[in-house]
């Protein structure tokens, strides 16, 4: 591991434990260490570069949880050609991994406070550590509430879980479809129909974003009309990014490279760029 961790761009080996499927496209992959691969050390927010031998390497969000570091869950749309490289590898085969790269979500920043998590489709999956985080010491925030958006119902990830969560834990769930059917029940509409039904207390409270960028446009317009503070905003910024160690430039927005920088970015800093459409 000596040259890996010398050279930036040169991955570790880890093997394959299992693959899940969450959804028609989207599968989680289980990443052991041992066998040369050492346990990564990570924070919520983080991301990898996940390398498949001779096709390429796409970064992806670690969702699993950082106190089992042992264990490295990626959980990834299907959407490319190495995305689709990886939905296909089985048991027992080894992928490159770089990283951790990136900040990360400041919870430990807002313990006391009241955390709201607004996700939309795939992007609960760079949020679903920083949930593990919270509800590990879940005595020590104040009211912890998650708004997810998905396209149906069968496009729901992590389902058994969040059943779980609602039920065992002090934990306010709201999951909203666009399209309904008949065996759905819940809310109908986009998530940021939600932000103004949840009870949170806007003084108090910080926001954690993570989805399609209209999405986190419109989410983050709701909570600033409830009062929530734009410095206690936080979104994430997966997008372009290549090297993941700021050499290629294709993810500069602005002054920052979302790999270095981010991808995690306080709505503050990046109000003025944001507010720019296709940049």
């Amino acid at each position: 591991m000596k040259d890996a961790l010398s050279n930036p761009m040169l991955p570790a080996l880890y093997e394959v434990n299992k693959i899940m499927h969450d959804t028609r496209d989207v599968f989680t992959v289980e990443l052991a260490s041992g066998k040369g691969a050492p346990a990564q050390t990570f924070k919520s927010g983080q991301f990898n570069m996940l390398y498949v031998f001779g096709v390429g390497e796409i970064p992806v969000s670690i969702s699993g949880d950082p106190d089992y570091p042992e264990t490295l869950l990626h959980t990834i749309r299907s959407v490319g050609s190495v995305s689709n490289a990886l939905k296909r590898v089985k048991k027992g085969e080894q992928i490159g991994v770089r990283g951790p790269y990136g900040n990360f979500w400041p919870i430990d920043q807002y313990k006391g406070s009241d955390i709201v998590i607004i996700a939309g489709g795939v992007g609960l999956a760079p949020l679903h550590s920083a949930i593990y985080k919270i509800l590990s010491k879940r005595k020590e925030y104040g009211k912890f509430i998650l708004l997810y958006g998905t396209r149906s119902p069968d496009d729901i990830i992590y389902r058994k879980e969040l059943e779980r969560w609602a039920v065992g834990f002090d934990f306010e769930i709201q999951v909203t479809v666009d399209l309904a059917l008949e065996k759905w029940h819940g809310h109908v509409g986009v998530v940021t129909n939600l932000i103004t039904q949840a009870s949170f207390t806007p003084g108090k409270t910080a926001a954690m974003i993570c989805g399609p960028e209209v999405m986190i446009r419109y989410s983050i317009r709701e909570l600033i009309k409830r009062g929530v503070d734009t410095d206690n905003i936080f979104l994430s910024m997966e997008r372009n990014m290549k090297c993941a160690v700021g050499f290629c430039g294709r993810c500069q927005f602005g002054p920052d490279f979302l790999c270095k920088d981010g991808p995690i970015f306080k709505y503050s800093r990046v109000k003025a760029l944001l507010s720019i459409w296709e940049i």
